[in-house]
């Protein structure tokens, strides 16, 4: 019998806010893009936790203590006719890698998905963070070579979504 504590995933909730917010900072400085979070720990409560919420958190725990986090959220697939799941970040406390952590999040998630008649999970990957590509891959979770993420934010996007179009009615 081991006595390592085992692994224990729950929903994220309001309280976690704090916790989940300070996860993505380190998520973003592992990646080396810690100045691309804008996210302050109220908009992760505005549209995490209100009447409709933008993404959904679990939460693992070994002892009581945070090890880990998996944010994501529901998706649908034209081509497949059937919903997915999108994984916004996957994120493990150094102290507690090689402990499947990630592999629990990912699964538990999918498991979800699939009992909510999902038939597929969809995540990124900074392009320079090989151990995570190999981390996926390793669980099946291949690169789907015919794709490319393209997107555009901030002020350009304003811009975007105010320019009207000609003969469009507002």
């Amino acid at each position: 019998m081991s006595s390592t504590p085992q692994v224990t995933l729950r929903p994220g909730t309001i309280d976690d806010v704090g916790t989940i917010h300070a996860a993505l900072h380190k998520l973003g400085t592992h990646i080396g893009a810690h100045q691309e979070i804008t996210s302050t720990a109220d908009d992760l409560r505005r549209y995490g936790f209100g009447e409709k919420p933008a993404f959904s958190t679990l939460i693992a725990e070994i002892g009581g203590e945070f090890a880990g986090l998996c944010l994501h959220f529901p998706i649908f697939s034209t081509w497949m006719g059937r919903p997915g799941v999108y994984i916004q970040d996957l994120y493990v406390e150094d102290r507690f890698r090689g402990r499947k952590v990630g592999e629990k999040l990912l699964r538990c998630v999918a498991r979800d998905c699939r009992r909510d008649g999902g038939a597929y999970l969809r995540l990124s990957v900074d392009t320079d963070n090989e151990s995570a590509k190999a981390f996926y891959e390793k669980l099946g979770i291949g690169w789907a070579h015919y794709e490319q993420t393209q997107k555009i934010v901030g002020e350009a996007f304003f811009a975007f979504a105010d320019a009207a179009q000609d003969g469009e009615t507002e």
